[in-house]
């Protein structure tokens, strides 16, 4: 089991690093040149800046039981199609189950902005997602 990060506006990735240290598992964080982030000690696969270049380097990646770590739903799904398990940065599982209705919020939610209407943007992050989001990522380790 390795931990997969897509990087790319990822607010969670030093969380996820200081719990993959403390238990002994690889992390890998994947982002493109616009987002570089150097972490010591993590490998970081940097790729070119260019629509989901980060996402099909990430999936080509994955192994079956990995957990990868995005809030993007589409990646979210090629993930699960791989058997990995997939986590945001909430600390909500992607599974099955949810990922078809969060898929068409998303496509919904393009064609109001493609036709010229607004879309409430999210909140800003509280410590209690951090939480969550901990809390759900060491349950799946364990």
């Amino acid at each position: 089991m390795r931990v997969l990060v897509d990087a790319d506006g990822c607010p969670v990735v030093k969380i996820a690093m200081d719990i993959c240290r403390k238990n002994n598992i690889e992390m890998i964080v994947i982002c493109d040149t616009s987002h570089v982030s150097n972490l010591e000690g993590i490998q970081t696969i940097m790729v070119d800046k260019g629509a989901d270049s980060a996402d099909f380097r990430l999936v080509n990646l994955i192994e079956s039981g990995d957990i990868v770590i995005t809030q993007d739903y589409g990646l979210a799904a090629m993930c699960l199609s791989r058997k990995a398990v997939v986590l945001n940065q909430n600390g909500m599982l992607y599974n099955d189950s949810n990922i078809d209705s969060l898929l068409l919020a998303r496509h919904t939610a393009k064609k109001i902005r493609n036709a010229g209407g607004r879309i409430k943007g999210n909140s800003k992050r509280t410590q209690e997602q951090d939480e969550d989001f901990k809390k759900a990522l060491i349950s799946l380790i364990k």
